[in-house]
């Protein structure tokens, strides 16, 4: 299969589209990343990364998340295409005024959609840090369990390590409701 994504694909959820990143969406992206209660989970943002992801270019796949034509975040993808282990991996932030919405978990459930039924997956991965409980509960309302902590797993913006915690849906488990 091939990892890249048409520029009109548009992916809709029940209150979010999903469109391919483009590079005029760079600057708000960023600015949207270094809000305090972004960067807190991702660290500050890479202007050149995410140019990279809007010219198709970085490994992950990324899609500006809009609610009513305002552009509110950022979900990607990246796949792993070894036959045997074969599955892909979703990141996903909002801007602090769009969180709380229930945007976070319909962008979540949108692209899983997607990667299980255009894509292919049988299994999808997402690895929140083990305290972001907000994140986590987003997940698992999309039906992601948890799998296990990776203890030390990500070196966070204030330069301590912190656990990330492993959790995976599988495209049989996978509730579009």
């Amino acid at each position: 299969m091939s990892g890249s994504i048409d520029d009109t694909t548009l992916l809709r959820g029940r209150n979010v589209v999903l469109r391919p990143l483009q590079i005029d969406d760079v600057e708000r992206v960023a600015a949207i990343q270094a809000e305090p209660g972004v960067v807190r989970w991702w660290g500050p943002p890479d202007e050149a990364e995410l140019r990279r992801q809007a010219d198709g270019t970085a490994d992950e796949k990324a899609f500006a998340i809009e609610r009513e034509g305002e552009l509110v975040g950022l979900i990607q993808y990246h796949e792993e295409n070894e036959p045997d282990f074969r599955h892909a991996g979703i990141d996903v932030f909002l801007a602090e005024r769009a969180q709380g919405r229930g945007l976070g978990t319909d962008a979540v459930r949108t692209l899983a959609r997607y990667l299980i039924q255009e894509r292919g997956h049988h299994r999808l991965t997402i690895d929140p840090a083990a305290d972001n409980a907000v994140a986590i509960r987003t997940y698992e309302k999309v039906g992601f369990r948890a799998v296990g902590v990776m203890r030390e797993y990500w070196l966070s913006p204030d330069g301590s390590w912190h656990d990330g915690l492993l959790m995976d849906l599988l495209a049989r488990e996978f509730d579009q409701a």
